[in-house]
Parts: C-alpha cells; sequence; structure tokens
C-alpha cells in the first residue's frame, strides 16, 4: 500500500482571510444577546449596586460604591469588555435598593444587579443568576442585653425586616404558622432598623446574617447589638443579570468559574470578610462558611431550594 505525504495548506490570501474575519464577526454579532449588544454598541455597562449591604455593595466616605460584589463585578465586567472585543468599557453603578433591585434588570436600567440578591425561584421567574457568591440565611440581630434567642422568645414583641425579602416571608409565615402574635413591621433600609432597636423602638431585626454583621459593624457602638438564633432560611446570593440574554450568562459564568479555580475569588473574600474594611476600618471576622466551600468545590448556579 503506497502512502501519500500530505501537503502543508497554503496560507491564505490577505483579502479572503479579511473576508473570513468580517463574516465570523457578523455571524457572532447575530447572535449575540440583547444586552451583550447593547453593552457592545455603547461601550458602557451597567452595574446596579445597594449603599447599605455591607459588605457586598455599599459606599465609601465619598460616596463610590465598594464592596464584595461590586469586585466580583468589575472582574465579570472586564471578562464581558474581552469577549465583546473592545478596547475598552466604562463601567456606570445605578443606585438601587431592596424594592427595585430586581426591576433594576428587569426594565433593563441595568446590566448586572451587584449586591446582596437572593437566587429563589420566584425571582427566577423574572430574571437569571449566576453561581452564587455566598450563603447566607436568615437570623435576629437584637441589643446585646436582649434574652431573645430565637423566633419563639419573639412572642408577643415587635420584629423588624426589609420589604419584599425572602427573610420577611419566612417570618411571615413561621408567625402565622406557630401562632406567636408578632408584631412585624416592614424597614427600608437595615440602618433604620439598627436605630430603631437601639432606641427600644422593636426588639429585632429579621434579615441574612452576614448582612447583620455588616450592619452593626458600621454602627457608632457595635457593642450594643448581636446577632441571634438559628437560621431560619437558607440563602444562596448571586450576581443578577436579564433572562433573555442566554449568551451574557454563558460569558458571567465561565467568569465566576475562572475566578473560583484559579481562587482570585477566595482572596476577594478574604479582603471583605476578613480584613479592615471601611468605613471603621474594622473586620467583620467572618471564615468562608463551610455551604459556600463546598458549593465551589464543583460551582453551580443550581441552588438548594
Amino acid at each position: 500500500m503506497l502512502f501519500r505525504r500530505s501537503r502543508s495548506p497554503r496560507a491564505l490570501p490577505a483579502s479572503l482571510l479579511l473576508t473570513a474575519l468580517l463574516l465570523g464577526t457578523a455571524s457572532w454579532s447575530a447572535h449575540a444577546g440583547p444586552v451583550l449588544e447593547r453593552i457592545k454598541q455603547s461601550g458602557k455597562i451597567t452595574l446596579a449596586t445597594r449603599a447599605d449591604a455591607i459588605p457586598f455593595a455599599y459606599q465609601d466616605a465619598d460616596k463610590h460604591p465598594i464592596g464584595y460584589t461590586i469586585d466580583l463585578c468589575q472582574k465579570v465586567s472586564e471578562a464581558i469588555r474581552k469577549n465583546l472585543g473592545l478596547k475598552s468599557i466604562t463601567i456606570n453603578y445605578l443606585p438601587v435598593t431592596e424594592f427595585n433591585q430586581v426591576k433594576a434588570i428587569e426594565q433593563d436600567k441595568a446590566d448586572l444587579e451587584c449586591g446582596s440578591t437572593s437566587n429563589n425561584a420566584e425571582r427566577r421567574e423574572k430574571v437569571a443568576f449566576t453561581i452564587p457568591h455566598y450563603m447566607t440565611g436568615t437570623r435576629f440581630m437584637v441589643r446585646a442585653d436582649s434574652p431573645i434567642t430565637d423566633l419563639r422568645g419573639l412572642e408577643g414583641l415587635t420584629l423588624l425586616s426589609s420589604y419584599g425579602t425572602p427573610s420577611l416571608a419566612a417570618v411571615t409565615k413561621a408567625n402565622k404558622e406557630r401562632l406567636l402574635r408578632i408584631n412585624i413591621m416592614q424597614v427600608n433600609d437595615h440602618s433604620q432598623a439598627a436605630s430603631m432597636i437601639e432606641k427600644e423602638q422593636a426588639d429585632a431585626f429579621a434579615m441574612d446574617d452576614v448582612l447583620l454583621f455588616g450592619v452593626i459593624a458600621s454602627r457608632p457602638d457595635p457593642k450594643k447589638l448581636k446577632v441571634v438564633g438559628k437560621y431560619l432560611t437558607l440563602e444562596p446570593l448571586s450576581i443578577v443579570m436579564s433572562k433573555n440574554d442566554p449568551e451574557l450568562k454563558a460569558v458571567v459564568d465561565e467568569e465566576m468559574k475562572r475566578l473560583i479555580s484559579s481562587r482570585e475569588a477566595y482572596a476577594i473574600y478574604d479582603r471583605w470578610f476578613t480584613k479592615p474594611i471601611p468605613p471603621r476600618n474594622a473586620a467583620l471576622n467572618i471564615p468562608m462558611n463551610y455551604l459556600l466551600r463546598d458549593l465551589w468545590k464543583y460551582p453551580s448556579d443550581h441552588v438548594p431550594e
């Protein structure tokens, strides 16, 4: 049997190479999702951020957005820039609250929501989530001298929680099912809740425990408050994006996996949870919990319900 030596491929003429590149670009653009296309055309990306979600997303002394999720979103924004082939990208910040953080994505006012938003079934009907960057759950902030240790200890007392949060839904359901007669009040922000508890206008504040630790660390006298109780809920916190752009989600998911596998995400975590942070230059001293460590072994956007 005779074997013929294969010929080395000839280089394409410059004109054909240019045509192939242009066709490839046109094909990519035809399949780009609406959010990626908007970013590509404008050269800008808008991040929805919170002002009081320490240490995830809040403001420094100059009112500039900082925090754990902000750092992650900046990494993701750079990955999007590279994916789109842009020389540079401008990051704009849109202030949001617990009331409108998801709506900002639904209404295309922002491209990514970078705060402390829980990935749950109800929200997945409206928006998409990437791999969780934190696992937390509902506990209670009370005065340091309070005898309250759990939800049962709030029977007949006043409990605060934030509008539209899983924490509010959980305590409302438990209050009804256990006939606890708790007076549940909704508040606008975490600082308001802390102030009301310090002034004895309320007895406790129900929220994700990591946010409670952040609120306490930001108070003039952190020793006046403490966090108590077992987890009433389990909340995976994730960056939020449009449900109508699977190409965007693929880029974001890939960057989150890269950050985790390279351990850059671990370093960003340590910066905000174990080392001194603004505004009081004090450390939260919250090591990564086993729930997040286990989830990051096999990073996925599939979360426990």
